[in-house]
């Protein structure tokens, strides 16, 4: 059963500044997701648990707060608070678009990225998600000058104010060999100084296709781990100096799976 059912999730303002000294935020979720034509239902916090834990319709794993993840060392980061597992899966083909759903985000700065990790020979609900294998396969971060306070991010380019849904579309790599996967999406949002907020979501994925390849494991990271609170570009200011313009993605590089595969 693949539906969609819009998200309304509560804002306040964004905080305007360094020197602001109440913490106000804009916090969010991913809520649906689509594969072609089709609509999948994500978890909807608003929406009473038990009429959806369970649900045949269900493909995401529970997130039960808008509110975002403030450590690299806490286990949530790897696909939000509780996490629990669905019974369903998203079909997809390698070489294929899945877009990611949210409703209403307000943050304007920090990266995005989206992250793969094989379920091996379990069923995906099996699989501990702070001890699983995760690959990036997409990210985007800064996108134009003058400096990170003042650029635009590509979190401010996915903003959409019309009342539209803000689409987050990402290929599964087509050489990516099939199997059972989860996929985790995450905003880090850096607009408050030295204080990241990160926005993870995980859904299940059962992907097809002809290809063979997996990535090595220098790929591989472990939520936590995969973070330092050390990294200067997580624990950041981007307010100081003014004229700071580079910013560097957390968590290693891309894994795009072409090998023997035309680039499409």
């Amino acid at each position: 059963m693949a539906v969609i059912v819009p998200l309304l999730l509560a804002f306040l303002a964004i905080l305007p500044g360094p020197t602001a000294t109440v913490l106000v935020l804009a916090h969010g979720g991913l809520a649906n997701y689509t594969v072609g034509e089709t609509w999948y239902r994500g978890y909807d916090p608003n929406t009473p648990a038990e009429e959806q834990i369970g649900q045949p319709w269900m493909v995401q794993r529970t997130w039960d707060t808008i509110d975002p993840v403030f450590s690299v060392t806490d286990k949530h980061i790897a696909c939000n608070i509780p996490g629990a597992p669905p019974p369903s899966y998203i079909p997809i083909q390698a070489g294929e678009k899945i877009t990611a759903v949210y409703w209403y985000w307000l943050h304007p700065v920090g990266p995005m990225s989206v992250w793969l990790a094989a379920c091996g020979d379990k069923d995906c609900s099996e699989v501990d998600v702070n001890q699983a294998g995760w690959f990036k396969i997409w990210e985007a971060g800064l996108l134009e000058g003058p400096n990170l306070a003042e650029g635009v991010w590509y979190q401010k380019k996915f903003q959409n104010w019309d009342g539209e849904p803000g689409l987050w579309p990402v290929t599964i790599p087509v050489n990516l060999r099939p199997g059972l996967y989860m996929i985790r999406h995450e905003i880090l949002s850096i607009h408050v100084e030295n204080k990241p907020q990160f926005y993870p979501e995980c859904a299940h994925l059962n992907v097809t296709g002809a290809g063979t390849d997996f990535p090595p494991d220098e790929y591989l990271m472990k939520f936590p781990g995969a973070y330092s609170a050390d990294d200067p570009y997580i624990n950041i200011n981007i307010y100081v100096p003014k004229d700071r313009d580079k910013y560097i993605i957390p968590g290693g590089p891309i894994w795009e799976g072409l090998s023997d595969f035309p680039r499409v």
